[in-house]
């Protein structure tokens, strides 16, 4: 099954987040992203957090502890992991979406990716789907629990599957390491301890996540 690394359930408050003028915005993700960004991709996001303080409101997409920092925590954290991922086609999947990290930042700098978000919590899904609409990016978006045997309407070979803030089960990385295309790429958001692959698959590349000498991205591929 999924499941959230945290031991204890912490409520998270609907609040507004701040407004950012887009010039603030703009010039804000290209000193955290790793490379260039497009003019299409700083509209699509600026699009998303539009339409996330819109939301929040009600919701509690993102929890008061990183309102300060959404920018660095949420959108910097989710486009660092363009160091790792390289310019192609094919599916990539996100599970978790929650309020579209980091599916959305990734979907906006890597068009050739066709990325389904996955999020059980329907509201949160409807979310994901307005603001797709306002971005105007064509993310696939799934309401459904993910637990082995795997539900139907996933991608059948991804390219790139994506996990931040979840912990997946053995059974369910192991379901998932199957299910990938060969040149796949398992990409997860953790801390100070490291994912153990399934079988036939390897650690390869990490990535130190600004702010924290802990936070990092640990990439899993096919061992050779």
């Amino acid at each position: 099954m999924l499941e959230s690394p945290a031991s204890t359930y912490h409520p998270v408050v609907a609040f507004e987040l701040p407004p950012i003028p887009f010039s603030d915005f703009v010039s804000q993700l290209a000193v955290l992203s790793p490379e260039p960004l497009l003019d299409t991709t700083t509209v699509a996001l600026f699009a998303h957090y539009e339409a996330l303080r819109r939301w929040n409101r009600s919701l509690a997409l993102i929890g008061p502890g990183t309102a300060a920092e959404i920018l660095s925590r949420h959108y910097g954290e989710s486009l660092a992991a363009l160091a790792l991922i390289p310019e192609k086609g094919g599916e990539g999947l996100d599970l978790g979406s929650g309020a579209g990290f980091p599916g959305f930042p990734l979907a906006a700098a890597r068009r050739g990716l066709r990325i389904t978000l996955v999020e059980a919590r329907q509201k949160k899904a409807r979310f994901l789907l307005a603001a797709a609409r306002a971005a105007a990016l064509p993310l696939r978006c799934l309401d459904v629990k993910v637990s082995p045997p795997l539900p139907a309407g996933l991608p059948d070979s991804p390219v790139v599957l994506t996990v931040r803030a979840l912990k997946l089960s053995p059974a369910l990385l192991r379901e998932f390491s199957e299910r990938m295309a060969p040149e796949g790429q398992i990409l997860i958001w953790t801390g100070s301890q490291t994912p153990t692959p399934a079988p036939g698959w390897a650690v390869g590349r990490q990535i130190s996540l600004a702010g924290s000498d802990r936070r990092r991205i640990v990439e899993l591929i096919r061992a050779t």
